[in-house]
């Protein structure tokens, strides 16, 4: 069975939200959604100690990345970047870069900001960079989703995005659920052809 991560960081719960819609469309494709999350750091760059929450999905290892075929990774939007605590967990993948294990597996992204201009793609663009240097391929979302055009609110070919308002409490649209579906189906129906041609 094709297995794809859906790896994500969230604060407040939005982005949360939205991996929960990209584990969907993950199943509606077919394959399986193993869905994790990262520690948040301290400012001294450092994991924060503690167990892992009682409720909610068991923390990432390197070891959840090189088991499945595929990668949907979520962030809030933190000044037009991933937040710390994702991009610790991706900092310590080298072992994965140096093995060549990820190469030639699909991955996409999707972030929820505080505002519709508060650097969606920007974080996009942020998330994608480490998975390409790791040999992934970008998986976005294409224009033949229809809500892609009539979103007045999240949603961009980079990936899934929601707009949470500056105090967080706009609920995920029904466009911004539907690209976050299309996110993850698409994944995971690359994910599946792409294992199948590799075991041809």
């Amino acid at each position: 069975m094709t297995e794809i991560l859906v790896l994500y960081y969230s604060r407040h719960g939005a982005t949360a939200t939205l991996a929960r819609h990209v584990a969907t469309g993950v199943e509606k494709a077919g394959a399986t959604a193993r869905v994790r999350t990262v520690p948040p750091v301290t400012t001294a760059v450092e994991p924060m100690t503690g167990p892992v929450p009682e409720q909610g999905p068991p923390y990432a290892t390197a070891r959840d990345l090189e088991e499945t075929q595929g990668l949907v990774m979520g962030s809030p939007t933190r000044f037009g970047n991933m937040a710390a605590a994702l991009k610790y967990f991706l900092d310590g993948t080298s072992g994965l870069w140096s093995g060549g294990v990820l190469v030639d597996r699909p991955f996409g992204v999707f972030t929820s900001t505080g505002s519709l201009h508060g650097g969606q793609e920007t974080t996009l663009l942020s998330m994608a960079l480490p998975l390409i240097h790791q040999g992934m391929v970008w998986v976005g979302v294409p224009y033949t989703v229809p809500e892609l055009s009539t979103t007045n609110s999240g949603g961009t070919p980079y990936g899934a995005s929601h707009a949470a308002g500056p105090d967080g409490s706009r609920a995920v649209t029904r466009e911004e659920q539907r690209i976050a579906e299309a996110l993850g189906e698409r994944v995971g129906r690359l994910a599946i052809r792409m294992e199948s041609d590799r075991r041809a």
